[in-house]
């Protein structure tokens, strides 16, 4: 079966920024209800899902030249996401749950950025098996 998979580089980025800004947006709001913090929550929950199975997705794709220019952008990105956040929680003067949830966005995106490497090398260094050829009769 042929590749359908492309290179992409807007949807691990985006992916990563709409899962922290959701995840930031439930612990940061002013007045929030209990219900619409726990909806955005798992708003953010389902945005991190999203984006596990986009860098699996990018990650897995059989391109021929292996590891191309949006691989290293993709990583250099989500290590970019991981370092703003880190220094956002750190250096910024917020609530204790925003500082949390930004300790937790850098973590997340730190193991995202490094599952993202080692899942594309273990693809590009893994030789493809060929279709099987039908039994001589």
């Amino acid at each position: 079966m042929e590749e359908r998979r492309k290179a992409r580089v807007g949807t691990v980025s985006g992916l990563a920024l709409l899962a922290g800004g959701t995840a930031v947006a439930a612990v940061a709001g002013g007045g929030h209800s209990v219900f619409a913090t726990l909806m955005l929550g798992l708003l953010a929950i389902g945005m991190g899902h999203a984006l596990l199975d986009e860098i699996r997705r990018q990650a897995r794709r059989r391109t021929p030249g292996g590891w191309a220019v949006q691989d290293t952008i993709n990583t250099a990105l989500l290590a970019c996401w991981a370092a703003s956040a880190l220094t956002a929680t750190v250096l910024a003067v917020t609530p204790a749950t925003v500082r949390t949830v930004g300790a937790l966005l850098t973590l997340g995106y730190a193991v995202s950025c490094a599952y993202f490497v080692r899942e594309r090398r273990r693809t590009i260094t893994t030789p493809t098996i060929g279709p099987m050829s039908a039994p001589a009769e």
